[in-house]
């Protein structure tokens, strides 16, 4: 599986799962799927891997008040790794 992104909104209390491999290819799908939602949830347990671009996304949504859940351990420590 490349990457697949769902998306299960309840009221105003939004989901996003991401699964596979998330790519720069991938971002703008993401981007979208996170606009908007007042109470953004980001779960990552079936991610498999994450290029540069694409935890430099995860970054920004978390500092604009995401919160990732389930994350991996690998790409916990790449996403609180100094970015370079």
């Amino acid at each position: 599986m490349e990457c697949w992104i769902g998306v299960v909104t309840e009221g105003d209390r939004r989901r996003v799962r991401v699964a596979g491999r998330l790519k720069v290819s991938h971002v703008a799908e993401l981007l979208i799927a996170c606009a908007d939602a007042s109470q953004l949830q980001i779960d990552l347990n079936d991610l498999v891997s994450a290029d540069a671009a694409a935890l430099d996304a995860l970054r920004r949504l978390r500092e604009m008040g995401a919160t990732l859940v389930r994350v991996p351990g690998y790409i916990h420590l790449k996403l609180d790794a100094p970015s370079g």
